[in-house]
């Protein structure tokens, strides 16, 4: 996974842009969809993966959360009503559109596009989210662009989320990216609907999450025919990303040049960067310190792993733990749940999320690591907990 790098001091939407290293991109479905025609916004779909194109020609990495199949789906379905099945129904065959859309638009630069379909289950259960995240991971690591959507076509009402900003806040948290950016068809938050009201302020930067600013979120301001998010879903979403570390950008994605005026729209980061308004709202924290801090304090340990003295040592050198390392282990703790790390005498070392159940870490505790696939019957992490995962103690 690559560092994230901390904001810089100046605080503004093209600064935060410019400092980000891994960026999760939310697209709403009244930019990626034509409403009269259902069908994909091609040129303006080609102007964002340049901009994509141009994130990765940086070695940064970029993850999209993308709206649209439903969308899509109806577009060949039209005849479908609004129960949950039907929409079931048009995310089964919108999903397939929305992919050829986005590989079709990356494909000129050299670009994969790769599917990964969440539900809010595989965001919240630990043991899913560890999976999820692995597979964001590998599509990353192998150059690849994630697209994300809700994976309408098995999720309940129980497990929906509903609107895509907060799957994508999710989703950055997941991924522990360090920016967020919401492009809808608004270009941030104000102290009032602008469309109402003409004294309406824009705020360009938010540091705190206020009750007064969650107030301003008013109703929707997404098109009532194609999307379903408004300001207040962008404020909760901001507020999940803002947990984890992760700073957020509201932006318009239809955005005319701030330096040029020209009437023809630009690229929608490009725009950002160029300085288009926007609104920032800046995290405290960077996105290691905010999981750092969710292990350590937000987790009851389901076990207990006892550690010979050279994995002590090499834990405290900010390695990981390696099943070699370990001589003992209690408690009945799943694949992803948090336990104890504890020296050769009893005493407390850290914790960390466990990269195997307790009944596999019996079986390859004490081994080498190219003895796992053997052990096991099928090649896991050579890992028992990754650096990434744990936390130790200051003592």
């Amino acid at each position: 996974m690559s560092q994230a790098a901390a904001l810089p001091s100046r605080l503004d939407a093209a600064t935060a842009l410019g400092a980000a290293r891994r960026v999760v991109v939310k697209i709403g479905s009244s930019l990626l969809i034509d409403a009269a025609t259902r069908q994909p916004t091609r040129d303006w779909l080609a102007a964002v993966a340049a901009d994509l194109a141009a994130l990765r020609a940086e070695r940064r990495e970029v993850i999209v959360v993308s709206s649209g199949s439903i969308a899509l789906g109806r577009g060949r379905l039209p005849d479908l009503g609004a129960r949950l099945e039907d929409k079931q129904a048009a995310a089964s065959v919108g999903q397939s559109l929305l992919m050829a859309a986005w590989s079709e638009a990356l494909a000129p630069h050299g670009l994969v596009a790769g599917q990964v379909l969440l539900t809010r289950d595989d965001t919240e259960r630990r043991r899913r989210w560890l999976n999820a995240r692995a597979t964001v991971e590998a599509l990353l690591t192998h150059g690849v662009i994630p697209i994300v959507n809700e994976n309408d076509t098995v999720a309940t009402e129980e497990i929906r989320y509903g609107d895509n900003d907060r799957l994508a806040a999710r989703t950055a948290q997941l991924a522990r990216a360090d920016l967020l950016i919401l492009l809808s068809d608004v270009d941030g938050l104000y102290t009032a609907d602008p469309r109402r009201d003409p004294n309406a302020a824009h705020l360009p930067l938010i540091e705190t999450l206020s009750p007064d600013i969650l107030a301003m979120g008013g109703g929707a301001n997404a098109d009532a025919g194609v999307g379903t998010g408004g300001m207040a879903t962008k404020l909760a979403a901001a507020q999940i990303a803002r947990s984890a570390g992760c700073a957020t950008i509201i932006a318009s994605g239809q955005t005319l040049s701030p330096q040029t005026l020209s009437p023809q729209t630009v690229s929608p980061l490009s725009a950002i960067r160029e300085g288009a308004r926007a609104t920032l709202i800046a995290a405290p924290d960077g996105p290691m310190a905010a999981y750092k801090q969710w292990i350590a304090g937000s987790l009851s340990p389901a076990g207990t792993l006892t550690l010979d003295a050279g994995a002590v040592t090499a834990l405290k050198a900010g390695k990981s733990l390696l099943p070699a390392g370990v001589t003992a282990l209690s408690g009945g703790f799943e694949k992803g749940d948090c336990v104890r790390l504890v020296d050769p005498d009893g005493r407390a070392v850290g914790v960390g999320l466990a990269a195997y159940a307790a009944d596999e870490a019996a079986r390859i505790r004490g081994r080498r690591s190219d003895e796992i696939e053997t052990l096991l019957g099928y090649r896991g992490p050579s890992v028992l907990i990754h650096r990434d995962d744990m936390v130790l103690d200051d003592r």
